[in-house]
């Protein structure tokens, strides 16, 4: 159950950042969507959305390997 809640928390984040990657390709292809006034607005919204999901996966990973000390600080010299 608890695998099954951690792929949904990574499922939706990917759908958020897969489509910020489409709001992005459509911008450059000129394929305006009519719910945003420009097409700017749509790049820039696309662009916040995939990096948003991206980050979330990010701090999740780095989360997931602090919780079961995977992640290691390096040696200061």
């Amino acid at each position: 159950m608890v695998r099954i809640i951690a792929a949904l928390l990574l499922f939706i984040p990917g759908l958020i950042s897969a489509y910020g990657i489409k709001l992005m390709r459509d911008t450059l292809f000129d394929d305006y969507n009519p719910i945003f006034l420009h097409i700017g607005i749509q790049f820039t919204a696309g662009l916040v959305l995939f990096i948003a999901g991206i980050a979330f996966i990010g701090g999740f990973i780095v989360h997931r390997d602090r919780k079961r000390q995977l992640h290691t600080k390096r040696n200061q010299r």
